[in-house]
């Protein structure tokens, strides 16, 4: 009886232990997650840190689980306990596996907790990476489903070197239907033409290629930019409009470009000191969160559905794929899209580009094509 008593105590102590352990984990994480870039809750964060970092492995998920929601800072922050206590419990042999893999299949979680998680997992099953990251050719973790894409072009590549032609064309097509990264594209769609497929890269990123355009608009010492110019009172594709050098009109345009990129300096003229305004649609099946992503040098504005978005008064910052994201919530049917774009009159010869390329994602960077009704007439008033 007292032998029954006495494991009952130690088993509510221990449980009581957990508990304690596990309101302590909470805490310390919250007090880390309040932590602010101006400083606010440095010291506090800090504090809370340092005793997150002495928990046992049992506090790994709840860390992980906490990058949902957390910003940059406190995420440095909490990655660092995350190493501390995943280290420890590595040389114990104590680190939870099989919680870790199940959390890196979850997809509804974070993608920078599930690539940690991963990259822990693999320190002690490197087998991991042989049953998780073939699964995850469209995953939402970019660098997941980077690793899962370069897996398929290194097989096509041995298939290609033993002269399997037809295979190797197969995995790479897999490949690409998950890659969004341009190098990683570039290594898919070079060895894919030379086996005679065509590849129309503007649909795979979702890019859009065919806009109304008009201009120029006087931007001379910069002022064009906060002008608030016609379009941007409204849409009327039918209207002459007083422009910089006289009345200008609405114009179709469009680009052949792998990338989308339109060049307003090749394709109309190398406006200096000009705004020109771009417009054209997306449409969509239903109501959906995704992203404009934005490549150009020049400064711009952009509107959907006549709502400003964003805007950045900057010049020749150099153009990337993707240089600017932002988010959109898109309606269903047609969703107009407005762009301004500004270029200043600097003459030196890097200062020439005045360009832009525009295609419509999901957050993990796959590309959404505009699904546009046969009967619709595009960019309608």
């Amino acid at each position: 009886m007292q032998r029954s008593r006495f494991l009952f105590c130690l088993m509510f102590l221990f449980s009581s232990l957990t508990v304690l352990q596990a309101n302590d984990v909470e805490q310390d994480i919250a007090k880390i997650k309040q932590v602010q870039k101006e400083g606010q809750g440095n010291l506090t964060a800090s504090k809370a840190v340092q005793q997150l970092s002495q928990s046992d492995a049992s506090a790994l998920i709840p860390i992980l689980s906490s990058f949902e929601g957390a910003n940059p800072l406190a995420l440095n922050w909490l990655r660092g306990a995350f190493e501390a206590i995943a280290a420890k419990a590595i040389q114990q042999k104590k680190l939870p596996v099989k919680k870790l893999e199940e959390f890196i299949l979850d997809t509804s979680r974070n993608p920078r907790a599930r690539r940690l998680a991963y990259e822990t997992l693999i320190k002690v099953d490197p087998a991991a990476a042989d049953r998780i990251i073939p699964g995850m050719i469209n995953d939402a973790s970019v660098t997941l489903r980077r690793d899962a894409v370069q897996r398929l072009i290194n097989e096509a590549k041995k298939l290609e070197k033993a002269d399997k032609k037809d295979q190797a064309k197969k995995v790479y097509q897999q490949a690409l239907s998950g890659a969004t990264d341009s190098d990683q594209v570039k290594n898919i769609v070079k060895p894919l033409r030379s086996l005679g497929e065509k590849i129309d890269l503007q649909k795979h990123f979702g890019f859009l290629s065919e806009w109304m355009i008009v201009g120029p608009f006087d931007n001379r010492e910069k002022k064009g930019y906060d002008t608030v110019y016609a379009p941007e009172e409204k849409l009327d594709f039918a209207a002459a409009l007083e422009g910089k050098e006289g009345k200008v009109n609405w114009k179709s345009v469009n680009t052949k470009d792998d990338y989308g990129i339109f060049d307003v300096a090749k394709s109309i003229s190398p406006y200096k000191g000009a705004v020109m305004y771009c417009a054209a649609d997306f449409h969509s099946p239903q109501k959906q969160s995704l992203e404009i992503r934005l490549g150009t040098p020049n400064a711009w504005k952009i509107w959907v559905n006549g709502k400003l978005l964003f805007a950045r008064n900057e010049y020749h910052r150099g153009m990337v794929l993707d240089q600017y994201s932002v988010p959109v919530t898109v309606q269903p049917g047609k969703n107009v899209i407005l762009l301004k774009l500004c270029q200043n009159e600097q003459d030196d010869s890097w200062a020439q580009r005045y360009q832009f390329q525009l295609r419509i994602a999901r957050p993990s960077g796959t590309g959404v094509r505009s699904q546009k009704p046969e009967a619709t007439t595009q960019l309608s008033p």
